[in-house]
């Protein structure tokens, strides 16, 4: 596999780059461990493999790795339910799936479970690698023509009456700087874009993304650009 310009690295704040912890979970062992092997080739740490949801969710929790590259169809129980499981306000854990299925119903239900990004296996090496790596820093990463469907998705959840956060006056309130960096994920940059449009590092965007969601007491991205949505901060 050529990896020219992929290397499993994720800068930091003008320290050296670390190497991206990267955890495997498929059912499939030979599929498992070929996707192991070339992330590890490509320059990522693979902390560990799993071949169904239990052992997922334990070995991800001994070994805390950046990215969890998952399967949603797993012999004990949906992929989906792992991401429920691992992905919260206090974990900085991405979940990048990489699913046989393209189905709209499978990508929104992964997404609003957690997941950062969504990959058919169709994908080639390059596009896997350069997922993992965008995933690692917080960008949302959909196989081509379906960022669109969950876009739209944020929208209609948008529109849904039912509460997305804690209301009331003992909410705490975001810092101008959290405000600004929630309307442009509102609007649907991405980490990436958000730190070039304002002029700080990714880690500065991730961390501002990890204490709004503390605060507003929210899981993952979905309640968040939807939260942002009902406020109309994507103006």
């Amino acid at each position: 596999m050529a990896t020219e310009g992929l290397s499993g690295g994720v800068p930091g704040d003008g320290r050296a780059a670390d190497p991206v912890k990267v955890m495997v979970v498929d059912d499939h062992p030979m599929w498992r461990d070929a996707v192991a092997r070339d992330l590890g080739e490509a320059g990522f740490e693979i902390v560990a493999t799993a071949g169904d949801a239990e052992q997922a969710i334990r070995r991800a929790r001994a070994t805390r790795p950046d990215v969890l590259v998952l399967d949603l169809n797993l012999p004990d129980k949906p992929g989906v339910e792992v991401c429920r499981e691992l992905v919260g306000p206090q974990s900085p854990l991405r979940v990048l799936v990489l699913s046989a299925s393209g189905e709209h119903a499978d990508v929104l239900e992964a997404v609003k479970s957690g997941a950062t990004g969504y990959l058919v296996k169709s994908a080639g090496p390059q596009e896997l690698l350069e997922a993992v790596r965008r995933t690692a820093l917080g960008d949302p990463v959909f196989t081509p023509g379906l960022a669109g469907l969950v876009l739209g998705e944020y929208r209609r959840l948008a529109a849904d009456p039912a509460p997305a956060a804690q209301e009331g006056p003992d909410v705490p309130k975001l810092t101008e700087r959290e405000t600004e960096v929630l309307r442009l994920v509102a609007k649907g940059l991405s980490y990436k874009q958000i730190a070039e449009r304002l002029v700080i590092s990714h880690r500065t965007v991730q961390n501002h993304v990890q204490n709004t969601l503390g605060k507003l007491q929210l899981h993952n991205r979905v309640e968040l650009v939807r939260y942002a949505i009902e406020r109309g901060l994507d103006d």
